[in-house]
This record gives C-alpha cells, structure tokens and sequence, in this order.
C-alpha cells in the first residue's frame, strides 16, 4: 500500500496493532542515553538498553517484533517487522555499507541499522538530538551523528573530518574506538606512536597499521 508515494508493507488490517501501540508509548519511557564516545563527547542508548526498556510492555500489551538481517559482503541489510495479534506491519528495507568487510564490520553495521529501525518503528529516540545539523553537513560543538561502543560501530561517513581527502572519514575514526572496546587510553597511546595526538588528524596511508595496532590493545 502507498501513502504519499511512500510504500507501507502491511497485514490488511492494523487496527489492534496501533491500538496496542499507542498503549505501549503512553506508558514507555525513552531509553537512557548511558553509553559515550569520548573522541566525539557524545551520548546514546545501545540495542540491549532499548530493547530492555521495551521489552516488558511490548508483552504486556501483545506486541513483538522480529528483525531480519542480511548481506552481500560489501553492505548489509535489515527489515524489522512489528506483529500484533496476527496483524502486522513491516519496516522498508535499510540497506548500509559496512565499514570493513569483515565479520566485526558486518556486525557493527547490523547492530547500528536495528537499533535505529527498533527505535524507530516503536517510537523511541535513542541518543541525542543534533536539531539536524549532522544531516545537514553543519557541526555544533560537542554534538556528532551516532557514537559506538563495544562492536556497535555506525556505518561510515564519507566525508574527510577536516576538509582533507587524505584524513580518515569520522566512520573510520569512531571505528578506531569501537574496536577497542572503549580502552581510549589504548587509542591514544597507539596514536601516539604515529605522531599523531587526535584521531581527527590520522592519515588515510596510516589508517590500517593503527587498526591493526588498536585490536591488540
């Protein structure tokens, strides 16, 4: 079914199933903003934490949800699907470019596209509100698109972190954190013997010698 041109993927009826939705974001609170990447000074709610805060009353009023991932190597895929009753109604398919091509990359980019098509679908805002400057190219201090924790890495941005195509992108800087786990004292210490004092300054040509350096730490 099309609304406005855009595609709703759908059981014929939802009538139950928004009913119960609404119930449910009556009584949800958005899950707490309890996870930082210190490069980026910023904050936002893992997966486990937003489907912690959902998950009991997503049960109490019949709700689920099934969320589908998928691949081909160089990007990955993810549909989430809300149910109710027998009813249901299906998120378009978000497609995203990992980062590596690697089994951490492809995870990484999985984890950040079903956080964000969880939220989403269920009405919740998982991390701080920029006003739209980072869709807009424009940066406010302190404020940055999706930080990472653990192997929960956001997909690349493919944009130089200060106007130079030979710097590494922001994607690949926060990457740098990811992969160690939060140990940034590890990050700068690994940097530090390249000579550089902040990811923003990292040399595209340096990149992955201090990748490989960071996954030891």
């Amino acid at each position: 079914m099309k609304h406005g041109g855009i595609v709703v993927n759908k059981s014929d009826s939802i009538l139950k199933l928004t009913t119960a939705l609404s119930k449910f974001q009556c009584e949800v609170k958005n899950p707490p903003n309890n996870a930082s990447n210190p490069f980026f000074k910023s904050k936002y709610a893992p997966l486990d934490v937003v489907i912690n805060t959902a998950k009991a009353l997503l049960g109490k009023y019949g709700l689920s949800y099934i969320q589908m991932p998928g691949g081909n190597g160089d990007s990955v895929t993810c549909v989430t699907t809300l149910m109710c009753e027998g009813e249901w109604i299906e998120s378009d398919l978000l497609t995203l470019k990992a980062d590596k091509v690697t089994a951490q990359g492809a995870g990484s980019a999985i984890t950040y596209a079903r956080r964000y098509q969880l939220t989403a679908i269920l009405g919740l805002a998982g991390e701080e509100d920029d006003d739209g400057n980072a869709a807009e190219g424009n940066k406010k201090p302190n404020k940055t698109l999706e930080p990472s924790s653990n192997i929960n890495t956001p997909p690349p941005i493919n944009k130089p972190l200060i106007g130079n195509t030979d710097l590494i992108t922001e994607g690949q800087a926060k990457r740098l954190f990811a992969i160690s786990k939060g140990n940034a004292e590890g990050v700068k210490t690994v940097i530090g013997k390249h000579g550089y004092t902040s990811t923003k300054d990292i040399k595209k040509s340096d990149y992955e010698k201090i990748v490989a350096e960071v996954e030891q730490c």
